[in-house]
């Protein structure tokens, strides 16, 4: 690639002779350079810049600079890569170094994106979230539904309220279906989490408290708008509510019993957990079945 000042000498050859060849001949290199550079400046482009080529580091980004903000820029490069290879990253080492080192000099020097899109780690996040149930003897429902980040493994429990001990139950129930604890739950500010905010600081729940310490997880809660975080849950929640509650779209019957609507959720759950999901490409349980060994002993 030529520099700055050998571009803009051929270029000057250029408008002095109006001919490719002549150009070169004068700036000592090939007529296809003079073309080039000369298209370029046409177009509007900098001349000699050239076109960024895609790097098999490039969709990793985020995750790396998320790791060297929260390591304060400490992390080491073989310790992302190893990290990033158990999430299907692809490229060799020298390219993680090379992405670590450019990454690490824009966070000392203050360049950070202020926002990332989500790029999930194999046991890390389990998502919840709630929709109405169907009516059952007009008594209300509720959709506990979860969402396994990472795998999109998802889980549908009917409860009677969310109440906190239901909420613990229906957690603890997805824990022993996933086969582990993850590292983070993640939810919106429902009252059983967070009781209320001081100068912007949540005030956790106690009884989350306790059952976040005997699970061995943290307890976490959605930024507002915040769609890279939350979209995959809600989007659970819509599918769980258009499949299960009795509607003219999916002409299901009435329910006749709780155990009918218990039943039916596992049938969802069987179903969707076992097609291909249209981002990763994988059926969630074959994603379940890897992501299982990074999940956290349950007591």
């Amino acid at each position: 690639m030529k520099d700055a000042a050998e571009t803009m000498k051929i270029l000057s050859a250029y408008d002095l002779t109006k001919s490719l060849r002549g150009a070169a001949e004068l700036a000592g290199c090939s007529h296809h350079t003079v073309a080039r550079l000369v298209r370029a400046r046409d177009a509007g482009q900098t001349p000699g810049s050239g076109a960024s080529r895609p790097k098999v580091t490039d969709v990793w980004l985020p995750k790396i600079e998320e790791w060297v903000e929260a390591s304060t820029g400490r992390i080491r490069a073989d310790v992302v890569h190893a990290k990033l290879t158990a999430m299907g990253y692809t490229g060799s080492e020298r390219s993680t170094r090379r992405a670590v080192a450019e990454v690490k000099a824009a966070w000392r020097a203050g360049k950070r994106r202020v926002h990332r899109p989500w790029i999930t780690e194999p046991g890390a996040w389990l998502q919840y979230d709630f929709g109405d149930g169907p009516a059952i003897d007009g008594a209300k429902t509720v959709l506990f539904v979860a969402w396994l980040a990472w795998s999109r493994y998802r889980i549908v429990i009917a409860l009677r309220d969310r109440t906190a001990p239901s909420v613990f139950a229906a957690l603890d129930r997805c824990f022993r279906l996933i086969g582990g604890a993850p590292t983070y739950v993640l939810t919106d500010n429902e009252k059983t989490v967070t009781v209320s905010h001081v100068a912007g600081v949540p005030v956790r729940n106690q009884a989350t408290v306790a059952f976040a310490r005997h699970y061995g997880v943290e307890v976490l809660t959605c930024q507002p708008a915040d769609p890279a975080a939350k979209g995959g849950v809600e989007n659970a929640v819509k599918l769980a509510k258009a499949d299960l509650v009795p509607k003219d779209t999916n002409l299901r019957d009435q329910y006749a019993s709780f155990a009918e609507l218990e039943a039916a959720c596992a049938g969802f759950m069987a179903m969707v957990n076992s097609r291909e999901h249209r981002v990763t490409r994988r059926r969630p349980d074959h994603m379940l079945a890897e992501e299982t060994s990074a999940l956290h002993r349950i007591p």
